[in-house]
């Protein structure tokens, strides 16, 4: 094989297996590639096409002071017994519905919890009037539904709970996203110029492998066919490799953390464990039921926050009966679309004696807590604001075009490969092309 030794002292031996490695998991993983690019494009303005979608629910025209959230919460809780509330807002905005996340009581007869077919309300927070529910898990296209349905595929493949866990869809696209950070590796070392036949001067190697290496970036426009599927896929993938070489590395921080991140990190760095990381959640299917309320986690995380110096108020407060802990957030109200771009707080009130838990607070902590804390805002882009969630939307379509191309480079080599002349064996060479 001849050799060629690039600038950083590699060389390409090692070039057929890229080969290889790209062409199948870049296949395997082209459909969930393709459907988290589309859907990832979308949902970068979830909050503004969900509430174009379905106005009529959550946007409201009365005026008047608004209401205490608790008293919303009340009211939400006697239209209807068979519920129990999950998440509270408590930054209500004058024109906007109130959205409360509620879940089924235990049925006392059966044990069982009863059967909804909603999970989120709305509610008009001057005059506690329900304006609309739906059922954020149903698998459902319309106006109502849409949103909530895109992001549970982007998230988990909106794969249903069996064998005991609802986990399935996080691990599976938890592992594509670490399969695709490989791929991406591999992709960027295939865009090296090939070795030549003789070797370049040492002193002119670097400059020269750089002049070769240019082509690589630009696109053969009118070349057409597949010479353009190719330079498109090639060209663009170099473009935007480092931005998606960190979505898909935070992908697979955010998916699999619980399992695989936070426990390799807390081995490579010093970390700062909270209460999602010490405590063990309770079985699927199971609710470990509070002995605090709403009303009291509220003040004590109000207290508490005051005391930290928190720069918000309480903002939301979410109560999911997995852990045994209330979340409540503290974020700017007029801007609750940048809340993940480093703009939330979190404290943890222990739902048996109130006690503060820890706090989840930007910028905080250990170097690992930072990078931990940098996951979400990384890859939903909210961490460069409006630019950001411009820059997502545009890497979703990106994304989908790459894995499409790719599939049509292959498909064009497959198609190539089939007609080539059939090979014959030779006692003394082993194969050669048989005469046409």
């Amino acid at each position: 094989m001849i050799r060629q030794t690039f600038p950083d002292g590699r060389t390409a031996r090692l070039r057929p297996l890229y080969v290889v490695m790209h062409r199948w998991v870049g296949l395997s993983i082209a459909a969930f590639v393709v459907i988290a690019g589309l859907t990832g494009a979308i949902i970068s303005w979830d909050r503004e096409i969900d509430e174009w979608l379905n106005a009529d629910i959550m946007r409201t025209q009365a005026d008047g002071p608004l209401l205490d959230p608790l008293v919303l919460g009340a009211r939400v809780l006697a239209s209807d017994p068979r519920i129990e509330i999950s998440y509270m807002p408590l930054a209500l905005e004058p024109g906007h519905a109130a959205s409360f996340l509620v879940r089924p009581r235990p049925d006392p007869a059966t044990g069982t919890p009863f059967r909804l077919d909603y999970d989120n309300v709305f509610v008009d927070p001057v005059t506690g009037r329900i304006t609309g529910r739906r059922d954020s898990r149903a698998v459902s296209f319309s106006r109502r539904n849409l949103m909530p349905f895109l992001r549970s595929i982007h998230e988990s493949l909106h794969l249903p709970a069996f064998l005991g866990t609802d986990r399935w869809g996080y691990w599976i696209t938890g592992s594509v996203a670490l399969l695709w950070v490989l791929d991406s590796l591999v992709a960027m070392c295939l865009t090296w110029p090939l070795p030549l036949k003789k070797a370049v001067q040492p002193v002119r190697a670097p400059a020269h492998w750089l002049r070769r290496w240019r082509p690589s970036w630009g696109v053969r426009w009118r070349a057409g066919g597949y010479r353009l599927t190719f330079d498109v896929h090639r060209a663009v993938g170099l473009w935007v490799w480092g931005v998606i070489l960190i979505i898909a590395f935070t992908s697979f921080s955010l998916n699999l953390y619980r399992e695989v991140f936070y426990p390799a990190l807390s081995l490579l760095s010093q970390t700062t464990p909270g209460p999602y990381e010490t405590q063990v959640p309770a079985p699927y299917g199971t609710r470990i039921q509070p002995k605090i309320g709403f009303a009291q986690a509220v003040e004590i995380a109000r207290q508490e926050a005051r005391r930290r110096g928190f720069p918000f108020p309480p903002a939301g407060i979410y109560y999911g009966g997995g852990y045994r802990f209330y979340n409540v957030s503290f974020f700017d109200p007029a801007d609750e679309a940048g809340a993940q771009g480093m703009g939330l707080s979190n404290l943890y009130i222990d739902g048996d004696d109130g006690s503060v838990l820890g706090e989840y607070r930007p910028w905080h902590g250990t170097a690992a807590d930072v990078f931990v804390q940098l996951q979400l805002p990384l890859h939903s882009g909210r961490i460069l604001g409006l630019t950001g969630r411009i820059l997502m939307s545009f890497m979703g379509l990106a994304v989908a075009l790459l894995a499409l191309t790719g599939i049509m480079i292959w498909n064009r080599k497959r198609k190539g490969r089939s007609r080539k002349p059939p090979v014959a064996r030779t006692a003394r060479d082993g194969y050669q092309a048989s005469p046409m």
